[in-house]
């Protein structure tokens, strides 16, 4: 699937559908998407999501793995940096041990690539670290939205054998005075858009690009 996500070239989605873990899923894009890939009558992405009772549309916790995705990154050539499952999270309780593996596979047969792993589900992750065997080639980063989900990063730095983890802290909604980076190789930074976007304070970005120059970690505001 093309992408207008800065930090990356193209997406794959192997899983479709969601829950939400915390404050950063109120707005997410992915559910929106989600929706209108549903109206343009596309089954992979149709009864994933339902309105509340205040109107706004959410994930409805039905989650998909489709197999005949596995294989899209297997014809494409020339690198390129895959963001895999932007509509989704591969590490969501819902998909099999055995499916994360599949996916995995691809990623290790496709060296000429930089697969982007990203969850909000740092726990699984670990639960199912000893059980994975994690590609040269996939980053495995987690979303980290605000000060009361800065574990997350803890999770990814002491649970997770991926060669290269990585943190995407967007939508940045609020302060992160306890995040920690140690062992962390590449920070995105990012707001909110859309109707309901939540504003994001200067200081806030200000703080982690700083943070990311003493600490000589590439920094990417999106």
């Amino acid at each position: 699937m093309a992408t207008k996500i800065a930090w990356t070239n193209k997406t794959w989605n192997p899983v479709s559908g969601c829950t939400r873990v915390s404050d950063g899923c109120d707005n997410c894009y992915a559910v929106g998407q989600t929706r209108r890939c549903e109206n343009c009558k596309q089954k992979k992405y149709a009864g994933l999501t339902v309105l509340d009772k205040r109107g706004r549309r959410h994930f409805n916790g039905v989650v998909r793995c489709h197999e005949y995705e596995l294989s899209k990154p297997l014809r494409w050539k020339k690198g390129r940096m895959i963001f895999v499952n932007s509509m989704s999270d591969l590490f969501h309780k819902k998909v099999p041990l055995e499916f994360i593996r599949k996916v995995f596979d691809v990623i290790r047969q496709c060296p000429q690539h930089r697969f982007q792993v990203l969850t909000k589900r740092p726990e699984r992750v670990a639960q199912l670290d000893a059980h994975l065997d994690w590609p040269d080639n996939l980053w495995m980063g987690v979303t980290v939205e605000n000060n009361d989900v800065c574990h997350r990063v803890g999770l990814l730095r002491d649970g997770c054998s991926a060669k290269m983890k990585w943190l995407s802290i967007e939508p940045l909604i609020g302060p992160v005075p306890d995040i920690r980076l140690l062992d962390i190789d590449w920070v995105v930074v990012g707001g909110e858009s859309g109707a309901h976007g939540r504003p994001m304070q200067k200081e806030c970005i200000d703080d982690l690009h700083s943070l990311c120059i003493r600490r000589g970690i590439p920094f990417f505001f999106k």
